[in-house]
């Protein structure tokens, strides 16, 4: 018989459902108490183990309960909210959100795609910290427009200074642990060959798209958020838009498709194509991050380089 299990989790606390009628055991979020549910789902032998993304609280507690053999899936939480409310679950508390959860693996089965890789996430940490110093850094320069006292300037220059210092750290940390994977180190030199796409470009590449490399043209594209959508009823055309996906992959892809539009000879003609076919700018510049991703996408799948003519 099928069991499918949901996994609430929180900062201190995360709740278990084994099956979509089953008791729901509550846990305090330690070392001991993951050791318990690991062997609790142990003994049920689940077929799918599911939990929620939760900015980075899932992990511990997913990695865990991948070492015990258990298949495990982390989802999009904004799916299982979506479930919910198209089967009339309105209330929420984590005893429901934990049912809802082993309902939506039961009904969906969401596929395991492999192994949550301990250096990604170190990697995807990284990266992270990396983007929060550089926020903080950019928040720090903004105030300088508006200082004229010179004590406080000398404030602001100081902290600009030690963020500085902070952002050269993890940026070396960064490398220094793409160094010691020869998969990920050759996928980031691959990915340098190709115009505009720099170190740290590559570096959040590799740990905020795994799946790069690995699926076709219109799946990495629909991934990321960069597939045109249809929005059609009846007689009626909409417009086509793009999004959804992985917000941050396209945010950070931004300023690098600009810069190919400028320098890469591929990227520019491409652009310049769309804009004498009367593309809209914009609409432009989201097809070159198309083009461009899948590019790369299309580099890793063969193992090449940079190659503008095949390109």
């Amino acid at each position: 018989m099928e069991l499918f299990v949901g996994i609430d989790v929180s900062k201190y606390f995360f709740d278990v459902c084994c099956g979509v009628d089953g008791k729901v055991s509550h846990f305090d979020y330690n070392q001991q108490a993951v050791a318990e549910c690991v062997k609790m789902l142990e003994r049920v032998e689940p077929t799918l183990v599911v939990l929620e993304s939760t900015g980075g609280y899932e992990l511990q507690l997913a990695l865990a309960v991948q070492d015990s053999g258990l298949p495990v899936v982390i989802v999009n939480p904004s799916r299982v909210r979506s479930f919910g409310r198209a089967c009339g679950k309105i209330a929420k508390t984590d005893k429901i959100d934990a049912r809802t959860i082993a309902w939506y693996a039961s009904a969906l089965r969401p596929q395991v795609r492999g192994r949550i890789n301990r250096k990604m996430c170190k990697l995807k940490a990284l990266t992270a910290r990396r983007r929060q110093l550089v926020d903080m850094r950019t928040a720090e320069r903004n105030r300088l427009d508006h200082v004229f006292e010179k004590a406080i300037r000398r404030s602001v220059e100081a902290v600009v200074k030690t963020i500085e210092r902070e952002i050269g750290k993890v940026e070396s940390a960064m490398a220094e642990h793409i160094d010691d994977d020869p998969q990920l180190r050759e996928k980031v030199i691959k990915m340098r060959t190709v115009p505009a796409i720099g170190e740290v470009t590559a570096s959040m590449i590799v740990s905020e798209l795994p799946e790069i490399g690995s699926l076709n043209r219109r799946q990495i594209a629909s991934l990321v958020g960069v597939a045109p959508m249809n929005r059609d009823s009846g007689l009626m055309r909409g417009k086509r838009t793009t999004g959804g996906g992985r917000k941050e992959v396209r945010t950070r892809l931004f300023m690098p498709t600009l810069v190919a539009i400028q320098h890469n000879p591929v990227i520019r003609k491409f652009y310049r194509r769309l804009l004498k076919n009367g593309k809209a700018k914009m609409t432009a510049v989201v097809a070159c991050m198309r083009k461009l991703l899948t590019i790369i996408n299309f580099m890793l799948a063969k193992n090449e380089e940079w190659k503008p003519n095949s390109a």
